[in-house]
């Protein structure tokens, strides 16, 4: 996480930070691999059998690896240019919000409820949800009247830069 004040006319602030949630890979893992390694073991076939161990473990693999590779973490940078946003290892999904696209932005305590949990990238027709864990998050608010919910190591040092750069 970096938040840094560069002094001098012409010059911004600008927060990075990324958010990860290792244990909810080992759930989502021991989820997956639990049931599905069972189900190879009860196989009476080779391993080249098309009834054999090889594709139940084949699917936990694939399955583990797009996790890590897409929905184990949130990277965020916010300056001039607006707030990007990164998931997982490669970077995807993506996006972009330019400071003239954002109207508002504030801090908000994700809580899970028996109705919404909010983990992971999700998107409805109001709200999209770059989110690895509860507790305290960046909020923005578009001019379109869609909000956007995003996981940062420090949501009010995000805050703080997104309002520096607006009003300058």
């Amino acid at each position: 996480m970096t938040a840094s004040a560069l002094p001098g006319p012409g010059r911004f602030s600008i927060y990075t930070g990324r958010a990860t949630n290792w244990p909810l890979l080992v759930v989502f893992s021991a989820a997956l691999m639990v049931p599905l390694l069972s189900l190879g073991s009860l196989s009476r076939g080779g391993w080249r059998d098309p009834a054999g161990p090889a594709i139940p473990l084949l699917v936990t693999a694939a399955a583990v690896l797009v996790i890590v590779l897409i929905g184990l973490s949130v990277r965020t940078a916010a300056g001039p240019n607006g707030v990007s946003v990164h998931c997982g290892a490669v970077g995807w999904p993506r996006r972009t919000y330019r400071l003239d696209e954002i109207d508002h932005a504030a801090v908000i305590d994700l809580t899970p409820s028996l109705w919404r949990l909010s983990l992971g990238f999700w998107w409805t027709p109001r709200h999209t949800y770059f989110t690895v864990r509860t507790g305290p998050a960046l909020r923005l608010a578009l001019h379109t009247g869609r909000s956007v919910t995003v996981t940062v190591p420090d949501p009010h040092a995000a805050v703080l830069i997104i309002h520096e750069a607006k009003s300058a």
